[in-house]
């Protein structure tokens, strides 16, 4: 059984989730603020974090950060807000997703089942490369050169598409389709953000790319060895 932590300081918001998500089969555990939060996230083991942003003292934002120190888990951040600033700022901080209030609990369901299904579901045998970025679909690791690189589930699953179609311009919609599972609700900027962050991480410069690179208006795709 899959285990969910629900964060909300609001006890209907939580019982809703935790009902809804219980009734998909899930074990569910609640946390009221964010200390309790990272007081679990820390000592229990959860497949997917559903954070809400505005939490009594430690806010959700600070959660999320501090479970990204030690944690590749699956979150899911509920916003309270429409603007795109406050979405990007979600993945900016580790997030993979993110609902904005008020939500549909079925919706919130669809997507976690859908992160969970593409950070687990099967894959093909065998890691792929480019030069010396080296990811393994069945133990969903990522290596640069030899070097172990923690990716996010979202950031994996990007990169993931992306190496699956080395030389292939992808658009920002086909990988949102790859990663998500859907493009309605999602913002394509929401996929710049995770490629900066998987740039970082994989130490790639957008200005001399090594592995990804951009192609203006349209999306990016994964460099061919030799192109």
């Amino acid at each position: 059984m899959q285990r969910a932590l629900v964060v909300d300081d609001e006890a209907n918001i939580r019982e809703l989730v935790a009902v809804y998500l219980q009734t998909a089969g899930f074990s569910v555990e609640q946390a009221t603020d964010g200390a309790e939060a990272l007081t679990k996230a820390r000592h229990g083991s959860y497949d997917v974090v559903i954070l809400d942003i505005m939490l009594p003292g430690i806010d959700g934002v600070e959660v999320c950060r501090r479970i990204r120190e030690h944690s590749s888990v699956p979150i899911i951040m509920l916003t309270a807000r429409e603007g795109d600033l406050e979405k990007v700022a979600a993945l900016e901080i580790g997030a993979d997703d993110y609902v904005t209030k008020p939500f549909s609990a079925p919706e919130l369901v669809a997507r976690v089942r859908a992160l969970l299904r593409r950070a687990g579901a099967g894959r093909p045998i065998g890691p792929l490369t480019v030069g010396g970025l080296s990811l393994d679909p069945g133990t969903r690791e990522v290596t640069v050169d030899g070097r172990h690189t923690a990716l996010t589930a979202k950031e994996f699953d990007l990169l993931h598409a992306l190496l699956r179609n080395p030389g292939i311009v992808m658009t920002r919609e086909t990988l949102l389709d790859a990663a998500w599972g859907f493009t309605e609700f999602v913002d394509a900027r929401g996929v710049d953000v995770h490629i900066r962050h998987i740039r970082e991480k994989l130490g790639d410069d957008a200005a001399d790319p090594r592995f990804i690179e951009t192609v203006r208006g349209v999306g990016y795709r994964a460099i061919r060895e030799g192109s």
